[in-house]
């Protein structure tokens, strides 16, 4: 199996946690060596707030409408690297409007991921701590460009100090606006959060591998096909698992649940997708056939018309 011509799809990839460490050396007149201590979190840091501190430089530099398109344009540049043939790409607006309106920042990054290398699409995150009537102006946001290259929505941010359950008038709104959404849960927190995305009503959730601590979690998720954005290096360095060996993807995908692989965030978890690949592969003895199918789950759970969904899946067939 030749990982890197596997035909691939990241469903779960921050735009800001993935910077590319040239740009951003160039940008601050820094070395390599300061820049990367800026930006990459330890193997193990100690939980998932840890892991957000290396957001503060990132979020400083995306303020401006060239800085946040090219930002963009660097990740097409390394989704292609991975043969990603299709990819929603999510970020927090709200946080970049130091200098810019909320419609000026989608406008840059949707320019910045225009491309005829790899289909890209956007979602919106809504953060945990943010107001309601803040979070609200991204659902609304999310539906001016719904059809404009915005795909959806996200909930991201501290899971344990915000729980998921507070945001279910939110998430409700998105639904009767028909906006898709997915929700990062089961990443700091556990069962209560995953039982809240579920009943909220999410067809993907971010993470969701606490769910391993859960039978009725497992249930519910094979039960209503919804599928996991699963992030290997990510969890690992959350803190989740002590080694990419005891990792519960495994077990969750041998119960039946559908399973995507994803990078979260290349530059703070200094990883690539057909590095997550092989990961899994020397720890689990994965397949092709299994990756295969992992990428037609994730196809399938897509924010996109059936149509696209097809057309991607006879590229994976091909």
């Amino acid at each position: 199996m030749e990982i890197k011509n596997l035909k691939k799809i990241e469903l779960h990839v921050h735009l800001d946690g993935s910077l590319s460490i040239n740009s951003v050396k160039n940008k601050l007149n820094l070395d390599k060596e300061s820049v990367e201590k800026l930006l990459i979190a330890n193997d193990n840091c100690h939980d998932l707030n840890d892991y957000l501190e290396k957001f503060e430089t990132p979020i400083k530099m995306l303020q401006t409408k060239n800085n946040l398109k090219e930002a963009a344009a660097e990740l097409v540049d390394s989704l292609f690297a991975d043969n990603v043939i299709y990819a929603e790409v999510r970020f927090a607006p709200n946080k970049h409007t130091t200098n810019l309106s909320l419609e000026e920042v989608v406008e840059a990054v949707l320019e910045g991921l225009k491309n005829d290398k790899v289909k890209v699409n956007l979602l919106l995150c809504m953060m945990r701590g943010d107001s309601f009537e803040k979070n609200k102006k991204i659902i609304d946001l999310a539906c001016k460009y719904q059809n404009r290259g915005v795909v959806g929505i996200d909930l991201a941010g501290a899971e344990k100090l915000y729980k998921t359950s507070d945001y279910e008038e939110l998430f409700s709104y998105a639904k009767n606006l028909n906006i898709p959404f997915t929700i990062h849960a089961g990443e700091a927190d556990g069962e209560e959060s995953i039982l809240s995305a579920i009943n909220f009503g999410a067809t993907r959730i971010g993470h969701g591998v606490r769910s391993i601590e859960s039978e009725e979690c497992l249930r519910l998720l094979k039960e209503k096909n919804i599928l996991l954005e699963v992030c290997p290096t990510s969890n690992v360095q959350t803190n989740i698992c002590s080694n990419i060996k005891s990792h519960p993807i495994k077990k969750i995908i041998d119960y039946g649940i559908s399973v995507s692989i994803n990078t979260d965030n290349r530059t703070v978890s200094n990883t690539s997708l057909n590095n997550e690949y092989e990961l899994l592969t020397s720890s689990f003895n994965f397949s092709e056939e299994d990756f295969n199918r992992m990428n037609k789950d994730a196809i399938r759970h897509a924010f996109i018309s059936d149509v696209e969904k097809q057309e991607l899946i006879n590229k994976i067939r091909k």
